[in-house]
């Protein structure tokens, strides 16, 4: 049995550290899934389960045992399903898994929160951030204007290697979940802040050595999910952006700002990697949303 709570609390370490890093969760709710799948753990191990052995049966059970249990809120009760939800997701994706035992198990319906994007203003703000008179200001630009060019995941961005990258006709090659390769364009302040830092910045960084990792930290080697993750923080603050900002901000504010500018649903879901455009269905509202705020705003009978 302590074999099985070591293998739970490594997976457990990991999913949160995804949560974490490449979905850009809050503390706070990033804690919140902790206590709800050591919960649903602890009924895996009343009933003689692990989670990577758990049919969808047992799952289903144990939401039946949720919504029993007195003064638990339909949120709390629908969390509980996402967190557990997000987690058998997490486990396919590292391959941990071939079959997903909650793929089909029910939602709570609550009303959708929108995903939370920067305006222009603030993407123009940070992205004007960083000091490309340093080696590492020119790496920090070369990042983030790539990232709200290309719309890709933070572990896609960390990921790309030197021959991902083609910057005569402007496109970068990306793997992303489920291995699905994907060819996304970028423009040309992309492009030119990309050409400054391999000219300057990265020769800089790489100090001789050998990497196949366009994006090096500033002894040399590959850029971490978490390391970038510091640097948009970093530079949010400086931007004076006061809203809660992460790698997925910029990825939110692509696709919203696309979809704004006139671009169509199925090119978004494509650049984005979502293999059902109901994902990126959710920008349709935020741009609603936007145009509703404007329209109020200015109308002179709103």
């Amino acid at each position: 049995m302590k074999t099985n709570d070591a293998e739970n609390n490594d997976l457990l370490d990991q999913f949160l550290n995804h949560l974490r890093v490449e979905r850009g969760l809050s503390e706070n709710t990033v804690s919140s899934y902790a206590s709800d799948l050591i919960k649903y753990f602890g009924y895996l191990s009343l009933i003689k389960r692990i989670p990577l052995l758990v049919k969808r049966e047992d799952i289903a059970e144990y939401t039946g045992v949720l919504k029993k249990e007195k003064g638990l809120s339909a949120r709390t009760i629908a969390r509980n399903i996402s967190a557990i939800k997000m987690f058998y997701r997490f486990l396919i994706t590292e391959g941990r898994l071939t079959e997903n035992p909650a793929r089909l198990l029910d939602p709570i319906k609550l009303p959708g929160r929108l995903p939370g994007t920067l305006s222009h203003e603030e993407v123009d703000s940070l992205l004007a951030a960083p000091d490309i008179k340093t080696d590492l200001g020119k790496r920090d630009s070369a990042m983030l204007e790539l990232l709200y060019a290309t719309g890709l995941r933070v572990s896609e961005l960390v990921g790309l290697h030197l021959v991902n990258l083609n910057l005569e006709p402007g496109y970068v090659r990306t793997v992303g979940k489920g291995s699905k390769e994907r060819i996304v364009p970028m423009g040309d302040k992309a492009r030119d802040a990309l050409r400054l830092y391999l000219a300057y910045g990265r020769r800089e960084l790489i100090r001789g050595k050998n990497s196949p990792f366009l994006f090096l930290n500033s002894r040399g080697a590959s850029m971490s999910r978490q390391g970038f993750w510091k640097i948009i923080k970093k530079y949010g603050i400086m931007a004076g952006i006061t809203k809660r900002i992460t790698p997925h901000s910029l990825r939110h504010s692509f696709a919203t700002h696309l979809l704004e500018g006139g671009a169509d649903l199925r090119s978004v879901q494509i650049m984005l990697g979502h293999s059902d455009i109901s994902t990126t269905q959710i920008y349709t509202h935020v741009s609603r949303e936007r145009l509703k705020k404007i329209h109020e705003k200015y109308h002179p009978r709103p």
